[in-house]
């Protein structure tokens, strides 16, 4: 090795004189047949003259050990290195390593679950074995029926086609087209391998239906493969394709396409065919602008086009009525449409743009709006009719032209989190600014109030009680005094919604949601008024109502009739003054998601216990002084669980079991343990804690 010939064996060192010794040479890596030192030397197991005080035992070696010779330990000879099987750690992988990587016991498991994973082994290739998979193998074959039935777990009639195989985050670099012997196949993984090409046998697995093609290098599919009739998850992420082939749109069935962070730079006429796609996703590409059909999918739910160079939308967005995700930031889009149609949309993210205002038509149409995103662009104020996105929960201007905030932001119930930074605002204080939303939209209110008292109470804005009123018969003004979208049939039919905040409401008349029944309403949302209980009128929407919302009134008390309520998913109480919920509350079988923070729950109501379709409890800021885990273990698909700022004194241990909880929040209570250092790091460490401490 090196260019030396290396020694070997001790007879060849005995044969070396004495007088040969060359002081100049280092010998601390391999020896020279010409040049051995005779002093200071070591050998590679660091013997100082070791082999110079073996030939002359009577001479000294200058650097000699220090141990007397009685005390040296025994001569160790050189390793033999000829005929040595050296195997790198990183090497080319072998057939033979791959297939040994498909072992008796992942085999029997599959043909017994027709599930695989063979995820992170490093294969270069697929073993061979697994394409026979659902073919009866030669010890199967050569059994009899006694053998078989003494040993049943083996015999044909228990084993399963294999239907899902995970190859994932291996080293592949193409599929052999034996993939077509896998016809059972409904779950394909290779994402995160080295795929350059997919070969069109593929195209013969008809049963597929979930089919992960992400982080690869693949730039094409072949033609075969848009022609799978069951194929409905698709995602070809992370690769190199520079265009979508105009075949997908054949793939009738697909409901998820995910084709971000490519290179393409357009997309096919036709992909508007794909009608039962939800989610499409685009993101990191170079798409300019999107085709006339795209608003041909009438299920498309999420859109994303994040960081494309898109300089437009479709005014006709509006066709993509059940979109509710619609992510367009870090584009070069100067004008938003006015969205009329997206009735259902729920996020709008814009950021890093260059729009320069916000069209009044867009806070008209957006009635269930919670999320507007609008940093980073050319924005020179916010229209007055802002204040009708009523379901507003975050809006972000950061770094805008925004000189001046409308007073009519103050009017939005539910606008827990305004950033305005990086604006020059000029008409409210910087320490104003800086003391964050509350702040802010209390000072809006106040200087509401005051420009209204100063004009008399006649103040024409979008959304103030004295405008509303105004568009009602000089009649109904007097006999009811309610806002005019409580009895906007127009609106109630349009939006599905009957919103009222920040009213000072004390009751509501019957007749209000009787109209509301008629025209179909499911959202009903009081929030921010002086309700202290529902109103009975409610009964009328009983059949209807999916969305109920109460925050933020003084109700003390929740009546039986709730239980008539065979439809509802989510309900919200919260800053309240409920102390109690009574018995028929736990006939809400549909019930998903219950918010009753901030009222005065000594502990959880039993009725909970009897919600089996309950997912999300928030019961923050509450008195509850002790958590019932016999009663959440009747919660089967419980996941999220939020009691902080409680008087909590003890976490029971047995609580770590209660696998299906996967958010948990307990910050804030006067226990002990968990300590907070456990807690700060998430529902995983402190539910594995409290497993550790449950009683063997």
């Amino acid at each position: 090795m090196n260019g030396h010939t290396m020694i070997n064996n001790d007879s060849f060192l005995d044969s070396i004189p004495f007088d040969e010794c060359d002081n100049t040479i280092d010998c601390g890596g391999d020896y020279n047949l010409d040049s051995v030192p005779a002093s200071g030397c070591y050998n590679q197991y660091n013997s100082p003259c070791e082999m110079n005080a073996r030939q002359n035992p009577g001479t000294s070696c200058a650097g000699a050990s220090r141990i007397p010779r009685a005390a040296a330990r025994p001569r160790q000879s050189l390793s033999p290195r000829n005929n040595y099987a050296f195997q790198p750690v990183f090497h080319e992988r072998t057939s033979k390593e791959d297939d040994t990587l498909l072992t008796d016991t992942l085999w029997k498991l599959a043909r017994k679950t027709g599930t695989l994973n063979l995820t992170n082994k490093g294969m270069a290739r697929v073993p061979e074995r697994l394409f026979n998979i659902n073919e009866a193998d030669a010890d199967t074959k050569k059994r009899t029926l006694e053998q078989l039935s003494i040993n049943e777990e083996d015999a044909w009639w228990n084993q399963v086609p294999l239907n899902n195989l995970d190859l994932s985050s291996n080293a592949l670099t193409h599929i052999s087209p034996k993939i077509e012997n896998l016809l059972t196949l409904t779950v394909l993984q290779l994402h995160d391998n080295a795929l350059v090409e997919l070969p069109p046998q593929i195209g013969k697995l008809e049963k597929l239906v979930r089919l992960n093609l992400s982080h690869n290098k693949l730039k094409e599919l072949p033609p075969d493969l848009y022609s799978l009739p069951e194929l409905r998850h698709l995602n070809i992420s992370h690769n190199e394709f520079e265009e979508l082939n105009p075949d997908i749109s054949n793939l009738h069935m697909l409901e998820f396409l995910d084709a971000g962070n490519n290179n393409i730079n357009s997309l096919p006429g036709g992909i508007g065919f794909l009608v039962r796609l939800t989610a499409l996703l685009l993101a990191n590409n170079h798409i300019k602008e999107l085709p006339p059909d795209i608003v041909y999918m009438r299920s498309l739910q999420k859109l994303d086009l994040m960081k494309n160079d898109l300089v437009a939308l479709p005014e006709d967005m509006g066709l993509l009525r059940k979109l509710q995700f619609l992510y367009v930031q870090h584009n070069d889009i100067k004008e938003l449409p006015n969205f009329e149609g997206n009735e259902m949309l729920s996020e709008l993210h814009a950021s890093n743009n260059y729009i320069d205002h916000v069209p009044k038509e867009l806070c008209e149409n957006l009635p269930h709006l919670k999320i507007l995103d609008l940093r980073d662009n050319k924005i020179t104020q916010l229209p007055d009719e802002v204040c009708l996105l009523r379901n507003l929960n975050r809006l972000d201007i950061t770094n805008n032209s925004i000189s001046v905030l409308p007073v009519t932001l103050s009017t939005l119930a539910h606008l827990i989190s305004l950033q305005v930074d990086g604006n020059p605002i000029k008409t409210i204080r910087r320490d104003i600014l800086q003391c964050g939303t509350a702040r802010i939209l209390k000072t809006l209110h106040d200087r509401a109030q005051a420009k209204e008292r100063a004009d008399g109470g006649a103040e024409d804005l979008p959304c103030s009680s004295s405008a509303a009123g105004s568009q009602l018969p000089m009649q109904q003004q007097q006999q009811q005094q309610l806002p005019a979208n409580m009895t906007d049939k127009y609106k109630l039919r349009h939006t599905r919604t009957l919103a009222v905040n920040l009213e000072g409401l004390t009751d509501v008349p019957a007749h209000v949601f009787e109209l509301a029944s008629e025209e179909k309403v499911h959202v009903v949302d009081f929030a921010r008024n002086h309700l202290s209980t529902l109103p009975k009128g409610l009964q009328h929407m009983s059949d209807l109502v999916t969305e109920l919302v109460l925050s933020h009134n003084v109700i003390n008390n929740v009546p039986p009739f709730i239980s008539q309520f065979t439809r509802i998913t989510f309900l919200n109480l919260s800053n309240n003054l409920i102390k109690d919920l009574p018995s028929e509350f736990g006939l809400l079988n549909t019930l998903r998601e219950l918010n009753i923070a901030n009222n005065r729950f000594e502990a959880l109501p039993n009725a909970l216990y009897e919600l089996q379709g309950l997912e999300i409890l928030i019961a923050s800021d509450n008195q509850i002084k002790a958590i019932n885990v016999a009663g959440l273990q009747n919660l089967p698909r419980l996941s999220t669980l939020d009691l902080r700022n409680n008087n909590i004194e003890y976490v029971p241990p047995t609580l770590g079991n209660l696998t299906n909880i996967t958010h948990l929040e307990l910050v804030g209570n006067p226990f002990r343990q968990p300590r907070h250092q456990i807690l700060m790091k998430g529902t995983d460490s402190i539910m594995s804690y409290l497993r550790d401490r449950i009683p063997t």
